[in-house]
């Protein structure tokens, strides 16, 4: 039986494919791997202290209520990426602004990270699978000074790398550099992940469509037409599709990546910008989904080439595989 490669050796070996090969964001991607352990640890353990369940009290600059395990999630997030050397600043949606870090290392950082620490934190009192997403960018403004709201408002096309890590019944890690998707998965027994899915591929087309479909009525009618194209025999498998909405982007996501589908998150009138935001959800997942063959788009234009105004900015969102999110393209007007 072949050895496992751990992240950690897969990195390493894979350094040269990193747009700078200098060895911070290798040091970068090693932090974000050990804050993820640490979160893994929380979640499985959120059933059995109350320190980490249930709701914080307070309510985010999202409007959302904040678990207790999302500011758990944030503070463990920032402490590494202050503590790194590598980054100068970050943007995080639990927080109204972004931070930068003040130390004389950190204004030497060569990079930014936006990130959502819990994605689908109104699940976990449920035990249903959530998951962190990151962003990384190379910093614009001048080493040696602190970031600026101009680091953090690029759009997607300039992510030198992004991922995200499920936490379901494994943890594990996707991540791309640009240069293909890999998956990773947690071995509790050794505490390392192991290389587990290789160069995955997202399948040009699929059986399975995620969207609240409690709001339909209040959606575009192209789109209520390609739901209907979807749930007929007159599409392109000749068998009605099946809807799977689990309601954490992440988990949702990760099951069209490995089985082929869609994940529609439409404007409506209660959201007429999308609820999905744009730096710290869209653009990491839209870049694994083009790394892996996939599509994302707000149902008219490419997601990665939207610049960005605000922190916290929403779109719509089409994403998955690219025959799919070409045909829902093509029912809107």
């Amino acid at each position: 039986m072949s050895k496992s490669i751990t992240l950690h050796e897969f990195i390493l070996l894979n350094q040269q494919d990193f747009l700078f090969a200098t060895g911070e964001l290798t040091s970068l991607l090693n932090d974000i791997v050990l804050s993820a352990k640490i979160i893994s640890r929380d979640v499985r353990r959120a059933g059995l202290t109350d320190h980490v369940l249930g709701a914080q009290g307070m309510v985010n600059v999202q409007g959302e209520a904040q678990q207790k395990l999302d500011l758990l999630a944030d503070q463990t997030l920032i402490r590494a990426f202050e503590s790194s050397g590598v980054v100068c600043g970050i943007a995080s949606e639990e927080n109204d602004s972004f931070v930068a870090f003040q130390t004389e290392t950190s204004k030497h950082g060569k990079y930014v990270v936006l990130f959502d620490p819990l994605d689908g934190s109104s699940n976990i009192d449920v035990n249903v699978s959530i998951g962190t997403i990151f962003s990384i960018y190379s910093r614009r403004s001048p080493l040696g000074t602190v970031a600026t709201m101009d680091d953090m408002l690029q759009p997607g096309t300039e992510q030198v790398a992004a991922g995200y890590v499920l936490y379901g019944s494994s943890t594990m890690l996707v991540y791309t550099t640009g240069n293909g998707v890999n998956g990773f998965t947690l071995d509790p027994s050794i505490g390392e992940f192991c290389l587990s899915h290789p160069n995955m591929r997202m399948p040009e087309n699929g059986r399975l469509y995620a969207m609240n479909e409690g709001n339909i009525n209040e959606c575009e009618m192209g789109l209520v037409a390609y739901i209907k194209y979807c749930q007929s025999r007159e599409n392109e498998t000749g068998m009605p599709y099946s809807g799977r909405y689990i309601g954490s982007l992440v988990a949702d996501f990760h099951r069209s990546l490995i089985k082929g589908g869609i994940y529609v998150y439409p404007a409506v009138p209660a959201a007429p910008e999308g609820r999905l935001r744009l730096l710290y959800e869209c653009n990491p997942l839209a870049f694994i989904a083009e790394q892996s063959g996939g599509l994302a788009t707000t149902g008219r234009e490419r997601i990665m080439e939207i610049q960005p105004t605000t922190l916290h900015q929403r779109v719509p969102y089409y994403i998955g595989s690219k025959s799919m999110v070409e045909k829902a393209m093509s029912f809107l007007t």
